[in-house]
């Protein structure tokens, strides 16, 4: 049997790969697949052992060895009965014939990263396994730890298990505990020029500047601004959450902002964004320089 775990979300393929040495009744066999060569093929994927009647072997990272990935397809009917090879491979070439041949004959699981689209996705599986970590969470608190921690498994298992630490989880108790991950920083700082709060925007641009990169920072922002465009062409409709990717509260949150400036008033932030945007490719000016001044522009308006 061949399995393939592939794509970019790591919790799930962590996940996907425990599972099947828990159901293994046998030592699982692990090879790093960039120094695999070709001679060992013969050892690794044909037959038993002497103590081992069956085996369990993973081979990480092997599309990276390239002379090996290559030639494998011709490998592949040559797997024994006796072993479940597991191929764990972020990134393979789906263009080569070792692909399209393991597409064919193995069980390929791909786990992709979750998006803001899954938003909905995070909360449900958030309040599932808080529930089987003895942590009890109502939907308005799944709800804040996905806003705060965003969609990453490793954030919100990590935010479980922070509060599984405490007596009670309420508002309070998930904003002190759960850091705010990098998109509600944008959020929050796009919000308060919105506001026109530009105190508030210098600082948050000062503490988010030794942290943050400033070109990943401006591409949420600028994501910010789209979205205020389209709930004001198109208002506060829930299709329009679902058609762009953006989650309801956003939307909330961003409703009447977009009535008050109207579709006048969200195009002169496109425009601030866009700007901004040609100066820094550019390089006009620094970075966070740029960012902070479109903000204040924003902050004009």
């Amino acid at each position: 049997m061949i399995t393939l775990l592939t794509g970019t979300n790591t919790f799930q393929i962590e996940r996907e790969l425990k599972a099947l040495i828990d159901a293994f009744d046998g030592h699982a066999e692990r090879i790093d697949g960039s120094n695999l060569e070709i001679k060992q093929l013969p050892d690794v994927l044909m037959g038993a052992t002497l103590f081992a009647p069956t085996r369990l072997v993973i081979v990480k990272g092997l599309s990276d060895n390239k002379s090996v990935w290559t030639d494998l397809y011709q490998w592949l009917p040559r797997v024994s009965d006796d072993i479940h090879l597991v191929l764990v491979d972020g990134k393979p070439d789906k263009r080569t014939v070792t692909y399209k041949d393991l597409k064919k004959i193995a069980k390929v699981i791909e786990a992709e990263e979750w998006t803001e689209r899954d938003s909905s996705k995070a909360e449900r599986w958030l309040i599932d396994e808080a529930k089987a970590q003895s942590l009890i969470l109502d939907t308005k608190s799944a709800q804040l730890i996905v806003r705060r921690a965003g969609v990453d498994q490793w954030a919100l298992m990590h935010a479980i298990e922070k509060l599984a630490l405490v007596d009670t989880v309420d508002a309070k108790t998930i904003e002190l505990l759960i850091d705010a991950s990098p998109s509600e920083n944008v959020f929050n700082l796009f919000d308060a020029a919105l506001r026109g709060n530009r105190t508030q925007v210098s600082d948050m641009v000062r503490t988010l500047e030794l942290t943050e990169d400033p070109y990943r920072l401006f591409a949420l922002l600028s994501g910010q601004a789209f979205q205020l465009a389209a709930v004001a062409v198109a208002g506060p409709d829930d299709q329009v959450a679902k058609d762009l990717g953006i989650h309801p509260y956003g939307v909330s949150k961003l409703a009447p902002v977009a009535k008050k400036m109207g579709r006048s008033g969200a195009r002169k932030v496109m425009r601030i964004f866009a700007s901004a945007d040609d100066d820094m490719k550019l390089s006009r000016a620094e970075p966070w320089l740029l960012i902070e001044r479109a903000l204040m522009n924003v902050a004009a308006i």
